[in-house]
């Protein structure tokens, strides 16, 4: 049985109305060699049972984060998520509502908006934030392009610590949009000089903390170097639990903040979604892509809450619109802000305590093994080690027995080869660690 409700003659007529001479045409974008030839290698139709049984064989072939050792960090970070978190965003009137495009009959969407965004101002230490983005890599994008309206310049600076994901949205938003991005090189040595490269065409600089490679910055200095040249300092942050125990970017001098804030709330979910976080001055704020929502009172005085601002294409006239981004995460940063009222600033100060501590242990652990270096002299819960052979064909040894042992700067950029990234959070427990240096101590032999 076809599930195709067209007839031939009702695709030819489509084809003819568009011009293409065949359904392959319309496919002529995808590169030859990742089309498929033959058809797909599958069984004949089956029961219910048996195909559950099929797909669960195939699921359990993958390694699960949570069921063997896990060091992987590099922008997506494995947390323990309180089950209530699950329980509460699953609420019908949660889980099947739609974005607030009708605010009189969204309290309660708005007022966790509002919420939220206290929550991400205050940590951020900015003076206000919006009802979130896709992710911390399109927030990035959008932070450039805020920058380029806000200083009418056309040229941003990317730290060569950046993640390399985020680097790629930018230098791809820029190819379209038309704007000059000078991205430095790849940087685990620390010894970039982003000061000096600011002039008077810069928009923004663009730096991430703790960086790529697990560094913890004092940003004053660089934040002083762009305001002195008219230029804005965009600050990236892909671990929002390190503001747990960090000074904020707003306090080190930050004009924008761009943050990815899946690590509270949100699972790695093999990738997303997850939820985009947008901080800025009170000067700005007319330049800010995405929602703002507001608190007001009725004409009888009862607190509510509205959308202030709302500079879509979808809401104003398109030049007047600064960003096209048409949503938000709202599940995301539901979860995001009911994860961040039950841990209180207290739990959040506290979990972050915990995953340096975890972080630092496993550092001095893996520096005792002879051939590791641990490159960083500053980290959060994320670190850099030199290994005396390829880190991709350790990583590929331990994934074997079974350790997930961290991300590969290789699988970045080439010649960074024996360059490991690891991350700890306060889901590793001592058993972890003592695997993960055992097997690395073996595999070293």
């Amino acid at each position: 049985m076809r599930y195709l409700p067209l007839t031939e003659a009702d695709r030819r007529d489509m084809l003819a109305a568009i011009g293409a001479p065949s359904v392959d045409a319309l496919f002529r974008d995808v590169p030859e060699v990742a089309r498929r030839k033959d058809g797909l290698d599958l069984p004949p139709h089956q029961g219910e049972l048996e195909v559950e049984r099929a797909l669960s064989a195939m699921a359990a072939k993958n390694v699960a984060a949570g069921s063997v050792p896990f060091f992987l960090g590099g922008g997506a970070y494995r947390h323990h998520v309180p089950a209530a978190v699950d329980h509460l965003i699953q609420r019908g009137e949660f889980l099947t509502s739609y974005t607030p495009y009708q605010p009189e009959v969204t309290q309660g969407t708005l007022q966790y908006l509002f919420e939220f965004q206290t929550q991400v101002a205050l940590l951020t230490g900015m003076d206000v934030a919006n009802a979130s983005l896709y992710d911390g890599a399109t927030a990035t994008a959008e932070a450039v392009t805020m920058a380029n309206r806000v200083t009418g310049r056309r040229r941003s600076v990317l730290s060569g610590s950046l993640h390399p994901h985020y680097r790629e949205v930018v230098e791809t938003l820029a190819r379209f949009v038309g704007f000059r991005v000078d991205s430095q090189p790849l940087d685990p040595a620390g010894s970039e000089d982003l000061a000096a490269l600011v002039d008077g065409e810069t928009s923004c600089v663009v730096v991430q903390n703790p960086d790529f490679f697990g560094r913890v910055r004092d940003l004053r200095p660089l934040a002083e170097a762009c305001h002195a040249k008219g230029a804005l300092l965009v600050v990236v942050v892909t671990e929002i639990v390190s503001l747990g125990a960090l000074t904020s970017p707003g306090e080190m001098g930050a004009d924008i903040v761009a943050a990815e804030g899946q690590s509270i709330g949100n699972g790695l979910n093999f990738g997303g979604p997850y939820v985009g976080l947008f901080a800025t001055r009170d000067r700005f704020v007319r330049q800010m892509p995405g929602r703002l929502v507001g608190q007001t009172v009725d004409a009888e005085g009862r607190r509510g809450w509205v959308l202030t601002l709302s500079t879509r294409e979808q809401h104003i006239r398109r030049e007047k619109a600064t960003s096209n981004i048409c949503t938000n995460s709202g599940l995301c940063t539901l979860a995001f802000t009911i994860h961040l009222s039950l841990l209180g600033e207290a739990g959040l100060t506290q979990l972050a305590a915990i995953n340096h501590a975890k972080a630092a242990k496993l550092a001095d652990r893996l520096a005792a093994i002879p051939g590791v270096t641990v490159l960083n002299d500053t980290f959060f819960n994320e670190f850099t080690v030199r290994l005396p052979r390829p880190a991709a064909g350790i990583v590929d040894a331990l994934a074997a027995r079974p350790i997930i042992a961290g991300v590969p700067v290789s699988r970045f950029a080439s010649g960074h080869d024996d360059l490991l990234v690891l991350a700890v959070t306060e889901t590793v427990t001592d058993a972890d660690m003592d695997a993960l240096v055992t097997a690395l101590e073996e595999s070293l032999r």
